[in-house]
């Protein structure tokens, strides 16, 4: 074997790997309601991850505009679906609201993001 062979082989076991560690973060799949979503007084906020959450670490906020926190209660993650989070909500009155979420995922790997959607 060559030197550009081993190098070849080198390089295409690292991207495998690197390709199975950029897929294990926990990233928003489904979202209810989902960003830019125009809906109705809904009474929570939902996300679906692809990866497990680790529910001490992981958390899910929603605040007006303004950035008072509408979401009273604490956010949880479904214990029969670890991917799965979500923050109870009260009357929302009509306006657009930030959900903030961070999730840590069951391998320790760590997101964060955000995104709004509007109450009619």
């Amino acid at each position: 074997m060559n030197t550009k062979s081993v190098w070849r082989g080198a390089l295409a076991a690292a991207l495998v790997v690197a390709s199975h560690a950029a897929f294990a973060h926990a990233i928003p799949k489904i979202q209810q309601p989902g960003p830019g979503a125009t809906v109705s007084a809904p009474n929570e906020v939902s996300i679906e991850f692809g990866e497990a959450l680790e529910p001490t670490f992981s958390s899910l906020i929603v605040t007006t505009q303004s950035g008072t926190q509408v979401s009273k209660e604490k956010s949880s993650v479904d214990s029969n679906d670890k991917k799965h989070m979500s923050v109870p909500l009260g009357h929302l009155d009509p306006g657009v609201y930030t959900v903030q979420w961070k999730a840590f995922a069951a391998d320790g790997h760590r997101t964060q993001g955000h995104y709004n959607f509007t109450v009619k």
